[in-house]
């Protein structure tokens, strides 16, 4: 496998400061296909630095420009007044630890199903000098690890790729499958989601949900099924249909 320049030097900027060191190893690893991002060890996103010891889902550009969107609302809708968001099926973390460093009257809560990921978010939290007494890191399936606990956000970017679905090997080998695949349809996770967030929402409560853009008319359905009041969907910046935000009385 070639490896593109621009690679090189993002490798030898971001892993190395720019010094001239060896980097054959970090190369055999590329040529192999391994991802970028694991290679040199973190990745960028909202002005954070996001480790990626454990080796969860990459974040992607997508997800990065939703929370911004994120952030912008909870800004408008809480100004200075304090509210609570969950970051479920948090993996890295990035979705709340942006909202951590953007927004100082946030409390937030972390789900992440794999133990190591969530000693991650810890780890994220803390070489990014983030605010840790705003913030409880939960290891646990979905909901169960907050028990009842209420929020006055949940925010989620769940496995959403049907089992079936062919993948360009540099995911499909090397990034974790119980991230990305959720059973035939993709939906598993999410309707999972849809049936048990109300419960877990405060009034006027709000679920801004990550999936397929195949899938995003059919979960805005299924949200307003499962006891939302109102259900949009927002696109990402290349104009495709990517996150769900549903409003619950």
């Amino acid at each position: 496998m070639t490896i593109p320049p621009e690679d090189i030097a993002l490798l030898k900027r971001d892993k190395y400061d720019g010094k001239d060191v060896d980097m054959a190893e970090d190369l055999a690893r590329l040529a192999l296909g391994e991802p970028l991002a694991y290679v040199i060890g973190w990745i960028p996103f909202y002005g954070l630095r996001i480790e990626l010891d454990s080796r969860p889902l990459i974040p992607r550009v997508e997800t990065e420009h939703w929370t911004e969107t994120l952030i912008n609302h909870l800004k408008e809708r809480f100004g200075d007044e304090p509210f609570t968001l969950l970051d479920l099926c948090a993996g890295s973390g990035v979705i709340g630890l942006s909202v951590l460093k953007a927004c100082p009257n946030a409390q937030l809560s972390f789900a992440e199903l794999d133990a190591k990921h969530a000693k991650l978010i810890e780890r994220n939290i803390e070489i990014n000098a983030l605010d840790a007494a705003r913030a409880h890191v939960y290891a646990g399936d979905l909901f169960a690890p907050v028990l009842e606990a209420r929020f006055d956000i949940i925010a989620t970017n769940p496995p959403y790729i049907p089992s079936g679905r062919v993948l360009p090997e540099s995911v499909s080998v090397f990034e974790p499958h119980e991230a990305l695949f959720a059973g035939t349809d993709g939906l598993s996770l999410i309707d999972r989601i849809l049936i048990e967030a109300p419960r877990h929402l405060n009034a006027l409560g709000e679920l801004w949900l990550e999936c397929d853009v195949s899938h995003a008319e059919s979960v805005r359905d299924r949200a307003l099924e499962t006891g939302a009041m109102t259900s949009t969907i927002n696109e990402d910046q290349y104009g495709r249909p990517r996150v769900v935000v549903s409003y619950y009385g």
